[in-house]
């Protein structure tokens, strides 16, 4: 038998837990994003990632930098295939013009969080993200500890 990676449930593509981890994000929006057959493709089978991937702003159009998408084997020889490429986002000019405004303010920053289906179409999420410090983040760990310990608690104190 041959071993599968296990797809995320549901409707998600792909989750970017390092940027929730990374930034206390502020404002979220679903943004519609352009891409081509073979990308669509390789994200029915769950080939991407989201890690390193961030908002860049061009001439007054939104950019998704750093995704990655790996192409299938059986993607066709005479396309060219680039899996770090940068890819459109599709906005209203009125979230481009206030994301725009709120990035221009020091310590913000525009991080993809997610990658989902929306009947046919593909739509990220994408937040608005101010970094945290060092010590926010063991802060996070330890109150997310402490949550998990409580259920615990409470779990053996009801049987």
């Amino acid at each position: 038998m041959s071993k599968k990676k296990a797809k995320p449930s549901g409707n998600t593509i792909a989750l970017n837990k390092k940027a929730r981890h990374d930034y206390f994000l502020e404002d979220k929006l679903e943004a519609g994003i352009a891409l081509t057959g073979w990308e669509v493709k390789s994200l029915r089978q769950g080939k991407v990632q989201l890690v390193d991937s961030y908002i860049v702003f061009h001439k007054g159009e939104a950019w998704l930098t750093g995704a990655l998408i790996t192409p299938l084997k059986e993607a066709s020889s005479h396309v060219i295939c680039e899996p770090r490429r940068e890819r459109k986002l599709l906005l209203h000019r009125k979230e481009l013009d206030r994301l725009q405004q709120k990035i221009s303010a020091k310590g913000h920053t525009c991080v993809c969080t997610a990658l989902y289906w929306k009947g046919p179409n593909v739509k990220a999420e994408i937040a608005l993200a101010k970094g945290k410090q060092h010590h926010d983040k063991r802060a996070a760990t330890k109150d997310k500890d402490w949550n998990k310990q409580k259920e615990r608690i409470m779990k053996h104190s009801v049987r």
